[in-house]
């Protein structure tokens, strides 16, 4: 399961499965067990925004902490994304 850091962001771990790369670029928030069941997930559009999708068991706070990471950190992470998925972000 790739993951986009090594490192938590508000506590969590940011990635994505091979099942993911068929929809839009998105980002899936998990605790160490990585797994969807309890995870967030946000499609990340061309701008940095983000929608989320599903909130899974994070707060508000933690949600708009990962929300702030995404916009600086985006096209990083898409570069990553890009690897194993021909799909854009979120809304082209």
């Amino acid at each position: 399961m790739p993951k986009y850091y090594q490192y938590k962001v508000a506590g969590y771990y940011l990635y994505f499965t091979t099942a993911c790369i068929v929809e839009a670029m998105h980002v899936h928030a998990s605790d160490k067990k990585l797994t969807q069941e309890g995870s967030a997930k946000f499609f990340v559009k061309a701008n940095g925004d983000t929608t989320v999708e599903k909130k899974g068991v994070l707060s508000v706070h933690e949600i708009n902490e990962i929300r702030k990471f995404i916009k600086i950190h985006y096209m990083e992470m898409f570069e990553i994304w890009s690897i194993p998925s021909d799909n854009g972000f979120y809304g082209e």
